[in-house]
């Protein structure tokens, strides 16, 4: 079969398509006929081997942790049930940029009906992790809400639960393009954070006191300017780290500024919660009321270009591809 490997870390380039052997079902694992394989900023750090959370995969190894598509084949102890079935599968971090896939009978979530595979994938991680940034955020009606990376997988996402939550939303994103995309969500208003004064946008826009809630994706230099919009009272949550450092701040900093930081350490508590979060995500895209930002899709033998695509930030909401 036809995957994806990385034989040496480095730049997009090291993704090179090549045969592999076909992978076989052990022990209460299933094979998937891939139709579409997410990906992630964070996948694009492991290929560099700059990623300071993970445990850099064995060489040569095939990218990719979340696939979709029917279960073709299943192992010893699997109920034959599963057979045909329309799923996502987590293949843990590495594999799925491939024909097949291999995954355990417990990592499968069934795809709903009413929902393309390509939105399911783009919901499943993405959404769950928006869902439980919005749940700990406690975002409240009549709040201001900035999200930043608001183009963004997760971001275009907060944009809509927060404004479903009844919340004012501010969308900091960099360029044209992605500031469209982020009034097109519903946002009431959009800041690009390339600009040296945008910061005193955001403050203007709130009337001055700044925004309640700020979701910090970014990190480094817009995070921490950032956390200086967020008002009196109000809450810092942070998930990400596009810059390359997640932002730390002191806690004598958060108590001068009366900010409750939302450290990105949550996310380690996220684990239990995804399926939940990432069923209730699903059941608002299948009746209308989300739907996740898909900018991009590639063929598995440009796996590179959308590597690149992500690294240099020209890619809208999420990317991915389809085998």
């Amino acid at each position: 079969m036809r995957a994806v490997q990385v034989h040496r870390f480095g730049g997009p380039e090291e993704l090179v398509v090549g045969e592999v052997p076909d992978p076989t079902a052990g022990a209460g694992q299933v094979v998937v006929e891939v139709a579409v394989a997410g990906m992630t900023f964070v996948e694009t750090q492991i290929r560099c081997g700059t990623d300071p959370w993970h445990e850099p995969p064995t060489l040569p190894y095939v990218p990719g942790g979340l696939v979709a598509g029917r279960v073709d084949a299943v192992g010893p102890g699997v109920d034959p049930v599963w057979l045909g079935r329309r799923v996502l599968a987590s293949t843990g971090e590495t594999g799925g940029f491939a024909e097949r896939a291999v995954a355990a009978v417990s990592e499968l979530f069934p795809a709903p009906d009413g929902l393309g595979l390509p939105e399911a994938v783009a919901l499943h991680s993405d959404g769950s992790t928006a869902r439980g940034l919005a749940e700990h955020a406690r975002i409240r009606p009549g709040e201001w809400v900035l999200v930043e990376a608001a183009a963004g997988g997760v971001g275009s996402l907060l944009v809509q639960l927060a404004r479903a939550a009844g919340a004012r939303v501010i969308g900091a994103a960099g360029g044209a393009r992605k500031l469209d995309a982020v009034r097109e969500l519903g946002a009431d208003a959009a800041v690009d954070y390339r600009a040296p004064d945008w910061t005193d946008e955001v403050r203007a826009l709130t009337g001055g006191t700044g925004a309640d809630v700020v979701f910090d994706g970014v990190g480094g230099d817009i995070g921490r300017a950032a956390f200086g919009t967020t008002a009196r009272g109000g809450r810092f949550s942070v998930h990400g780290a596009a810059s390359g450092t997640a932002t730390a701040i002191e806690p004598e900093d958060a108590r001068r500024a009366d900010v409750e930081v939302i450290g990105i350490e949550q996310l380690f508590g996220f684990g239990p919660h995804l399926t939940r979060w990432a069923r209730e995500i699903m059941a608002e895209a299948a009746a209308g009321r989300v739907r996740p930002l898909i900018g991009q899709t590639f063929p598995l033998e440009r796996a590179a270009d959308a590597h690149a695509a992500i690294e240099n930030r020209t890619a809208l909401g999420k990317t991915l591809l389809l085998v």
